[in-house]
């Protein structure tokens, strides 16, 4: 329970339909260490607010109410590497890597120690099993909330035992529930998608981490050429245009980040544009065929899916192809492949590649 809507009327639902509920919420982050300004308030996730806010709804509906702490955990798995990623040049997505090492590992073993068969949350996502019994992952029904993108780590083992109360559900149906529920949640806001990061802006958070200063180096174009000088390569993403500083005949955009040579390498909007990439560290959820085949694709969370054609390799990774060209492949995100709404499994973007298959 993290103290939003969602995980709110999951857990009504499931007592509704006669499970047995217990609440568990983690705190993960300690957000005293950041001051709002007067009378504002950070929209965040597991703040001890969020807590509170979930321990109300807990007491509401009679449920036992416990809270984990995984600071710890959450700072070397999630923080660290989300901080050592930029540093890489590479654009990190710490929500999937909270699901797959937080709340889909950790939090789904300690409840396990408290007697829990299951574990549900509000994820608008859905699960099914196929008919030889293997564990599918399907998207929410809501399009414009759905949340499979972030799941795709999960094992068979882990599908198993969680439950998407939501993935049948558009959100406003949700929010109507909640309201016939009379949750003391049910008005709350959405939280933003950095939970850590509640000013959301992590440049300030990598370098009150890091130090300042850190990977100053040049704006080259692919060639080489020096076209200017930047504060960080941390700072840069791929596609970004604001911020270079540069003045050229047609608008520049980064194109890559060399963080081992300091460089950030710029180019025209044609120049942004890719046949395909290299992935690494898949999860198939569903096995794959040996060889190519034809399915879909999204290369970042608000990325709509488009065709493609992906060739298993050794090692856990896939080359992807796309049908047409593909804009900013951004290494550190995820890659995520489909079947319409079955989720096949993804993995982490190594590279962007162009050229002939």
């Amino acid at each position: 329970m993290s103290g939003g809507v969602d995980s709110s009327v999951a857990a009504a639902l499931l007592q509704a339909q006669g499970y047995e509920v217990i609440g568990i919420s983690m705190q993960v982050w300690d957000y005293s260490r950041f001051t709002a300004a007067a009378g504002e308030k950070f929209d965040t996730c597991c703040s001890l607010d969020d807590i509170h806010d979930a321990r109300r709804v807990a007491e509401q509906l009679g449920i036992p109410f416990y809270v984990v702490n995984f600071e710890e955990e959450f700072q070397r798995l999630v923080i660290d590497d989300f901080i050592s990623e930029y540093c890489a040049g590479r654009t990190p997505n710490p929500c999937v890597r909270c699901n797959q090492w937080i709340k889909f590992e950790l939090l789904l073993k300690k409840a396990r120690g408290l007697g829990a068969e299951l574990i549900a949350t509000g994820h608008y996502a859905r699960t099914e099993q196929d008919p030889a019994g293997r564990y599918r992952l399907l998207k929410g029904i809501d399009r414009a909330k759905d949340q499979s993108y972030f799941l795709f780590t999960l094992s068979q083992e882990q599908l198993a035992m969680t439950l998407f109360p939501l993935g049948g559900m558009i959100k406003q149906e949700v929010r109507a529930l909640a309201a016939q529920y009379r949750l003391r949640v049910a008005e709350k806001g959405e939280s933003q998608e950095i939970c850590f990061v509640p000013d959301n802006n992590y440049v300030r958070f990598i370098e009150e981490a890091r130090g300042k200063n850190l990977l100053l180096g040049n704006i080259v174009d692919r060639n080489g050429q020096i076209m200017g000088k930047h504060g960080g390569t941390y700072r840069y993403t791929i596609g970004q245009r604001k911020g270079l500083g540069i003045a050229h005949a047609e608008p520049l955009y980064v194109i890559g980040v060399d963080a081992s040579r300091k460089e950030v390498v710029v180019g025209t909007r044609h120049e942004l544009y890719s046949d395909g990439l290299i992935a690494a560290s898949i999860n198939w959820i569903v096995p794959p065929p040996e060889s190519a085949f034809g399915a879909s694709c999204k290369i970042r969370y608000r990325h709509q899916p488009v065709p493609c054609r992906i060739l298993p390799l050794a090692g856990n990774r896939a080359e992807v192809r796309f049908a047409e060209r593909e804009k900013s492949v951004t290494p550190g995100q995820a890659v995520v492949f489909y079947d319409n709404d079955l989720v096949l499994g993804g993995g982490w973007i190594e590279q962007a590649v162009n050229g002939e298959q």
